[in-house]
């Protein structure tokens, strides 16, 4: 207990001397006795954080979202579920109301609405001023890989942020939050870019922007910018073991962000590329034990048999050098690449193999476990089912196919892609479902299915049974 207690003492004692610091420090600052680097002043620090402020917080939305949520759970009967009521943030990226946020912020909504920012220009000079004008949104896509959403409202002339190129962040420097934690609009936190390129996992296919920057459950989908008001990424995630922010914050980098919104914006959907090859990031071990003649870069693990590396004359073992003429570094790397050529474009790899080096020029085609693949088989007037929001194909003989695996039911529809032309909710349904009951009732033609959900009343519980990823479940609706 002795040792215990000396510890607690020990660090109020360094709290306390902390403290005294950050006193003394930010005293010093506000007589402007430090200059910073660079020749800023203390007092241009701050006016460029107020800067900040008034250019960034009124392109920032606060994104409320309804939905259903199972409420109570009887062991021997129905489950019963209620309407559920919460809120991300969001970031308008185009003066005529596009809006990037995180998918994991609208999954399961019933209903999206986004409440502009207060601290619009000529909103007035009151300290309190009244909220933003509500205004209902509808989703555009959603791309489950980046953790990304793109909304559209029905507005012209609003304020908005360009993206920055995110690739030119560097560690250390200072970088603003902005966003609604716990439904607190226009709020602002400061702190550093603690790591530029963090991956989560080996091989992740995001790398994520670090930062201390206070971020909080709210934050979600929020602007990340940099001290001169630029716009370098996503708020989306945080590590922390009280649920609340221990500087473990992650964006997702403007970068990825353009590239997943540019695809949304043309298509509803993000479509990737890929050229049926597995690549691994090249280690000191991997290049030890297998003896590779180079112990970094990025070596093919797999190349699919019949696939577009298999056709170039790829092989398991070679070493990518670079793509396009660019080099490649790591696994991710390579993967975000191909990402950005478009399907049945063509890419040139350098590859290393032995003491050879040698060019292969290979076609890019749709990954072939996407959802999004479908998207191109339909169109908004034969293929749209209005008061779910999505485009649908009925399973034949050539879909079926294509779904990597048999359906577990010999009936059903498939969810195509969400659809762009109407502003009802699409809940938790997401591309790649196959819709197989609506409220118990079987649907095997889009014909039935549209019959079955006209069916419904409005503000009326909607539950379909869909299969996805192999698994059934249940989906919980709302119709307007």
């Amino acid at each position: 207990m002795e040792k215990s207690k000396s510890g607690v003492c020990d660090w109020l004692s360094m709290k306390t001397l902390n403290v005294l610091f950050v006193i003394v420090l930010s005293a010093a600052l506000a007589a402007e006795e430090i200059p910073l680097k660079g020749g800023l002043s203390a007092r241009g620090l701050n006016e460029a954080l107020v800067g900040v402020a008034e250019r960034v917080t009124p392109a920032v939305a606060m994104v409320i979202v309804e939905g259903y949520q199972q409420v109570a759970h009887n062991p021997g009967g129905a489950n019963t579920f209620g309407m559920r009521r919460a809120g991300g943030s969001g970031v308008i990226v185009s003066a005529d109301g596009y809006i990037v946020t995180n998918a994991h912020v609208v999954t399961g909504s019933t209903r999206i609405q986004v409440q502009l920012s207060s601290n619009r220009a000529g909103a007035g000079r009151s300290v309190v001023r009244p909220p933003g004008p509500l205004m209902t949104a509808r989703l555009i896509g959603l791309d489950a890989e980046t953790d990304l959403a793109l909304l559209k409202v029905d507005a012209n002339g609003l304020p908005f942020l360009e993206l920055a190129d995110s690739d030119t962040v560097r560690q250390g420097q200072l970088v603003v939050a902005v966003g609604s934690p716990g439904g607190l609009e226009s709020s602002m936190s400061m702190g550093v870019i603690s790591a530029v390129a963090r991956q989560l996992q080996p091989d992740d296919r995001v790398a994520y922007l670090q930062t201390d920057a206070p971020i909080n459950p709210g934050n979600s989908g929020g602007a990340l910018v940099d001290i001169e008001g630029r716009f370098v990424g996503i708020n989306t995630m945080i590590l922390t073991q009280s649920g609340g922010s221990e500087g473990l914050g992650f964006a997702v980098p403007s970068n990825i962000v353009r590239f997943v919104i540019d695809q949304m914006r043309r298509n509803g959907f993000v479509l990737r590329g890929e050229i049926g090859a597995e690549a691994q990031t090249v280690t000191t071990g991997l290049a030890a034990a297998l003896g590779l003649p180079r112990d970094s870069g990025v070596v093919l693990a797999d190349v699919l048999p019949g696939g577009p590396a298999d056709a170039a004359g790829l092989k398991i073992g070679d070493i990518v050098l670079s793509l396009n003429g660019k080099p490649m570094e790591n696994a991710r790397q390579f993967h975000v690449n191909l990402y950005r050529h478009g399907v049945s474009s063509s890419v040139t790899l350098q590859i290393l193999r032995g003491a050879d080096t040698i060019e292969k020029k290979v076609v890019v085609l749709a990954r072939s476990n996407s959802p999004e693949r479908f998207a191109s088989w339909v169109n908004e007037r034969q293929h749209l089912v209005p008061r779910l929001s999505v485009l649908v194909l009925p399973i034949d003989g050539s879909i079926a196919e294509l779904l990597g695996g048999a359906p577990r039911r010999s009936y059903g529809i498939l969810v195509a892609r969400l659809a762009m032309t109407t502003n009802g909710p699409s809940g938790d349904l997401l591309p790649g479902d196959i819709i197989y009951d609506v409220n118990n009732k079987p649907v095997s033609t889009m014909r039935e299915l549209r019959a079955v959900v006209d069916m419904q009343k409005d503000n009326e519980p909607v539950v379909l049974q869909v299969e996805r990823a192999g698994r059934i479940r249940y989906v919980e609706m709302r119709l307007d």
